[in-house]
């Protein structure tokens, strides 16, 4: 039985992480990581599928491999059987492409609000001499743009903004030791809960067009929703909503930035962009769910028991040669593309149109605006392990 131990969540130089999952892969199908409680890695593409469609016996009642008993539910993700498919089923309109495609103006505005702020800046700037446009793409746009989206769709202020930035940050990139880490967590966490607490019970009194107030409308299993759902539902908006686009838009421009070549048919033919937003989806799937083992199984060979804990990193789907050819590598014509990087089976990704939408209207806008761009030749960038996402982003340009 191959045996690694290592923490799959600190941080380390970018281009760490998609390598080390590479390099597994070559060397097994799947192992057994002893880091902190122990658990299972899949590491491969027919593994990782096998485990998201069938969650009989894989149950999505975990989000990490490190926390088998959580004591936040997030909803509908973390929900099983017929509960999950009652919230998916009325959630559904909501993120339908037809709603999607509803916002369309108003995303690209926010997009392009933010983009015209860095550009004033960048001339600003220039204009004390440095003759350079520069941004940390990370914090400038990648985070800031996302999140207007969220707090539009859930009928917050965008005032509010950074005040959601800096509870992200503390929940998902908290720096530290380990008990500094949780207490940043724990306090941000209980702080999102706290704003959610009072805009649930603000829509319930006066409902407006947003989604709180039509969740809230919502029966399972003939019941109204209630509150304490309401707030769980509203925590996993939250964190799933923002920090997954901003860090595949961190991936795409890294990108772009090292190959001239794509920059540039971005560039040219922005008809092309839907069809690279699959590959960098594919590419760089960023999301390592984890599953609860429900009964003893065995998936290639490996023997799993009830109870076990099982990591499914979805790069180490997506970048296998068995499914895709020449798989590590970045092809942004690529087609067939019928990637994994949303996920599979019945939690596949609720906002994988909304997501596709962001990431393309967000490659449409800079390129239109700041179309050659490049590293900062000191550029030093670390990424996260938990959520493959790069920290800092510095990008250049001429003006």
């Amino acid at each position: 039985m191959p045996v690694v131990t290592f923490d799959y969540t600190t941080t380390e130089p970018e281009g760490t992480w998609f390598a080390r999952y590479d390099a597994l892969r070559a060397q097994f199908p799947w192992y057994r990581n002893e880091f902190g409680p122990g658990f299972w890695t899949v590491c491969n593409y027919q593994g990782i599928l096998e485990i998201m469609q069938n969650p009989q016996v894989f149950s999505n009642s975990v989000v990490t491999a490190l926390d088998p008993e959580p004591a936040i539910k997030w909803i509908p993700e973390m929900l099983d059987g017929d509960e999950h498919k009652q919230w998916r089923r009325q959630l559904g309109p909501l993120f339908s492409p037809g709603a999607v495609e509803r916002m369309e103006s108003t995303v690209r505005q926010r997009a392009i609000d933010i983009i015209d702020g860095i550009i004033a800046r960048a001339h600003a700037s220039a204009a004390t001499g440095t003759g350079q446009g520069s941004c940390d793409f990370m914090a400038d746009f990648a985070l800031r743009f996302p999140t207007t989206i969220f707090l539009e769709m859930m009928g917050l202020p965008v005032e509010e903004l950074d005040e959601f930035l800096a509870w992200e940050h503390d929940i998902l990139h908290a720096g530290g030791s380990d008990e500094e880490k949780l207490q940043k967590q724990m306090a941000a966490m209980f702080a999102v809960m706290g704003r959610f607490s009072t805009v649930i019970a603000e829509r319930r009194e006066e409902p407006r067009d947003d989604i709180v107030s039509k969740a809230l409308t919502y029966e399972i299993d003939g019941n109204p929703v209630t509150d304490q759902d309401m707030l769980s539902f509203c925590l996993l908006m939250f964190m799933a909503g923002l920090d997954t686009v901003s860090v595949t838009l961190g991936w795409i421009f890294l990108h772009l930035a090292r190959n001239d070549a794509d920059r540039e048919r971005i560039v040219a033919e922005p008809a092309a962009i839907p069809t690279a937003v699959e590959e960098f989806v594919r590419a760089y799937a960023i999301v390592i769910p984890a599953r609860k083992v429900m009964e003893d199984i065995e998936i290639q060979g490996c023997p799993m028991k009830a109870g076990d804990m099982v990591n499914i990193p979805l790069a180490a789907a997506t970048r296998d040669d068995a499914a895709f050819p020449d798989a590590t590598t970045v092809d942004i014509a690529r087609k067939p593309n019928n990637h994994i990087g949303f996920g599979a089976g019945p939690h596949r990704c609720l906002g994988s149109h909304l997501a596709r939408q962001e990431l393309r209207i967000a490659m449409e806008e800079w390129h239109a605006r700041i179309p050659n761009y490049r590293l900062a030749p000191d550029a030093q960038m670390l990424e996260s392990g938990g959520q493959l996402g790069l920290e800092n982003l510095p990008l250049v340009w001429d003006i």
